[in-house]
This record gives structure tokens, sequence and C-alpha cells, in this order.
């Protein structure tokens, strides 16, 4: 596990949606279905690199196109193994306050690799559209806040989690730890709340609007200026 002195996500908007228990709230998920695709042309994205972050963001692009090449037609589970490794490997934790002088940002993939540097939101969001521009649909897949259990301290945390089925037990994939392990097995995970492209989710409700999150937006936004198509 790596260091927790690195590894703070703030959540910046303290009113948040309950805590509710991690069966609840990860293992029954409400799917609305959405045909959303990450399209990207990587020319233009290594050209956006190497014009914000020089050769060696270039490089890093260029490391990230050949790892989804490497991934294409690979099972999902696979896939999820190949995008793990990658986004631990590429990326190392940082807090935003040290990356990006500011409390909380959330950074396009782009950005991250540029940098070589993130916090635990930073590696969901790389891994999240990773998956989806390999055809991962974007309903199996959900960023989920949690606190997590580290060195007998609880941290502010985010993790990706992939649903096979509505019903089935997501596969959690995290920045703190390289496996991927089914949600039961992480007891120092502390679910608060998930969302995704489609909604917040919250057992009993109806999803909301993603739209709400004010970083979400931004992201997108900055994300299509870039090149990218979410």
């Amino acid at each position: 596990m790596r260091s927790p002195n690195t590894l703070a996500c703030v959540f910046s908007r303290r009113k948040w949606l309950p805590v509710v228990g991690l069966a609840a709230l990860l293992l029954f998920p409400t799917w609305v279905r959405a045909d959303a695709a990450v399209l990207f042309d990587a020319n233009t994205l290594t050209d956006q690199a190497q014009k914000l972050y020089g050769s060696s963001g270039q490089e890093a692009v260029q490391d990230w196109f050949g790892s989804l090449d490497s991934a294409q037609g690979l099972a999902e589970t696979a896939q999820l193994s190949v995008v793990n490794r990658f986004w631990n490997s590429a990326v190392r934790q940082a807090q935003d306050s040290e990356v990006w002088k500011q409390t909380d940002f959330w950074a396009t993939p782009l950005d991250s690799l540029g940098k070589g540097l993130g916090d635990c939101e930073d590696f969901v969001i790389g891994k999240y559209f990773s998956l989806i521009s390999l055809g991962v649909s974007p309903e199996k897949l959900r960023f989920i806040y949690v606190r997590a259990q580290v060195q007998g301290a609880a941290i502010a945390h985010m993790v990706l989690g992939y649903y096979a089925t509505p019903t089935a037990e997501p596969l959690v994939l995290d920045s703190l730890i390289d496996a991927i392990k089914p949600a039961r097995q992480r007891k120092d995970l502390t679910p608060v709340f998930s969302f995704n492209v489609q909604g917040i989710y919250v057992p009993g409700a109806k999803p909301a609007s993603v739209n709400q999150i004010g970083r979400w937006r931004t992201l997108i936004q900055r994300m299509q200026r870039q090149g990218f198509t979410p």
C-alpha cells in the first residue's frame, strides 16, 4: 500500500449525499442505459501534450495509447487489469495543492499524464475514460467516494467500481493498491456515494444529474478543449 502522506483527496463540497452501507451502495446499482463513448484523435492529443507538457508529456500520452492498443479485443476483466496497472505506474500520487496550487482540481487524462502526478480522483478519471474508450459500457463504471483506512488513519478517497451486471458484486480499481478485488474484500473502504456520467446514485432514490457536480462539468469542458469528445 502506498504512503498515506500524499493520498488525501479533499471533498470540495461537504453537504454530499448521506453515507450508506457498502452493500446497499455498491451491490444494487440502478442502471440507466445511455450511449456514451470517449473518442479522440491520437494526433490531436499528441500535439496537445507536446504543446502543454513538452516531449515528456508527449511520450506519456503515446505510452497511454500503446497501453490502450494492447488492451483492444481482450475480455473486460483483462482490460481492467491493463488499465489499472498502467495508471498506477504512469502517475505518481500527489496532492492538488502541490500539483495545481488548488485545494481540489480534477485533471483530465492528458493533464495527469503530462504532469506525471495526480491524486485519487485523477487516477479514477484516467481509468474511467480509458475503459470507456475501449468500449466498456459507462453504466458498468462508477466513481465511488469512500473513506479509506490507511495505517490507522481515515482519509477521503475515491476508487473506480466495475459492475459486470447490474446485480454483480463490483470490482474495485484503486490507486492505493494494484490488486483489483471484489468490494467485499475491501473492508478498509467505507463508501460515501457514487456517480458516473449518467447520474449520482443513492439507494432508494432516482439518480440525480451528474451536472450537480460542478467539477465534473468543468472536467468535461476541459477535455473537450483538449480534443476529447466525452
